[in-house]
């Protein structure tokens, strides 16, 4: 279930599909957001606001992305919204305005980013844009309060302790762009049709200058390295697989030389060598399936637990999550109880195949 949590994670925070220019922001994005809500397969568009900053609190001082996102459209792009633990979007568009000064613009933080800099809702902080303005004394690095207008966690560390949201037209003024952004973010119908709709997009917009990503290729090398662990996972349960089938063909190896005297006996009335050999094939035919549905009823209990209460915690700046994602795909389970049945089948084959092969003379003379 990690690949899936962690999809689910980043399409929380970031779009299906993002539009930029190769030579720098969009300065006309209004008719390039119209364009693009042409193209079939398109839910939303929200134009967007990327840079780089220093966030410091009364307390602390810490590097930042921030983004400038329109409130009313950007929720309907990304799932803000539904991380906020405090506050709401709303409030970026609210300007907190004391008496006889001028208005503050609001900020929303990752939990983690306000932790680390000890910013509580509604207190002031300052943010610090290394690209700055050209003064009589030479660049100096532009800055700007803003207030905290409220928390979100999306549930990944890397994000929830960088990122942080002001209205699109408050950073604008605070970078000095005037009516231009950084790109248009677009939510797509079908999160595995983003591709093809990034494409389609291109080819609206004429191309170059113009250049559309889906998340899939934004985080191709996360997933790729994910797949990679998925087949490795699996090569790692069939060797254990192996490993146990190695123990039941010491069993029934075992077994066949205690049961020497009743092999005799049966071959001496009649059976067969196949029949024989069936006797031993179905003896480990039944413990690889009783193994089987009690590790299957194992592991789906234990699943069950994990996803409900979720008692094992991970450190959250290791592996994006602070706890073991659970997710049962019939599909896997189906698989990995098939091949534990199929190499159960297979180690019986010697034990049963050597004990065909008794004589029942030699077998009843030392006894």
């Amino acid at each position: 279930g990690f690949k899936e949590d962690l999809r689910d994670k980043i399409l929380g925070v970031t779009s299906h599909v993002v539009i930029s220019r190769f030579d720098g922001n969009i300065s006309k994005y209004q008719e390039v957001r119209a364009k693009v809500g042409e193209v079939s397969g398109v839910n939303a568009a929200t134009p967007f606001i990327y840079t780089q900053v220093m966030i410091s609190s009364r307390k602390a001082i810490s590097g930042a992305v921030l983004r400038g996102i329109e409130p009313k459209t950007a929720s309907k792009v990304i799932n803000l919204p539904k991380n906020m633990r405090a506050g709401s979007l709303e409030e970026l568009e609210a300007e907190n305005k004391p008496e006889g000064m001028r208005s503050t613009p609001g900020i929303i933080l990752g939990n983690e980013l306000a932790r680390n800099i000890g910013a509580l809702r509604g207190e002031p902080v300052t943010v610090i844009s290394p690209l700055g303005r050209l003064t009589p004394l030479g660049r100096v690095p532009r800055s700007q309060t803003f207030r905290v207008a409220g928390i979100f966690d999306s549930g990944m560390y890397e994000y929830d302790s960088t990122i942080a949201y002001v209205s699109l037209w408050a950073a604008q003024r605070f970078l000095g762009i005037g009516d231009r952004v950084t790109g248009i973010e677009v939510r797509v119908d079908d999160i595995y049709e983003a591709d093809r709709v990034a494409k389609a997009i291109g080819k609206a917009l004429d191309g170059y200058p113009y250049w559309s990503r889906d998340w899939m290729r934004m985080n191709k090398n996360l997933f790729s390295a994910l797949k990679l662990e998925k087949i490795v996972m699996f090569i790692i349960l069939t060797l254990i697989i192996l490993v146990a089938a190695f123990n039941i063909v010491g069993t029934l190896i075992m077994v066949v030389i205690e049961k020497t005297r009743d092999i005799a006996i049966l071959k001496s009335m009649g059976a067969t060598r196949r029949s024989i050999m069936k006797i031993f094939m179905i003896e480990g035919a039944v413990i690889g399936l009783v193994g089987t549905l009690l590790g299957l009823l194992g592991g789906y209990t234990l699943c069950k637990l994990l996803a409900t209460y979720k008692f094992i915690e991970l450190p959250s700046d290791v592996y994006y999550i602070s706890t073991l994602p659970v997710q049962m795909n019939p599909l896997d389970v189906a698989i990995i109880a098939l091949a534990a049945i199929v190499i159960t089948l297979a180690a019986s084959v010697y034990p049963a195949w050597q004990a065909s092969r008794f004589d029942p003379a030699e077998a009843i003379r030392y006894e």
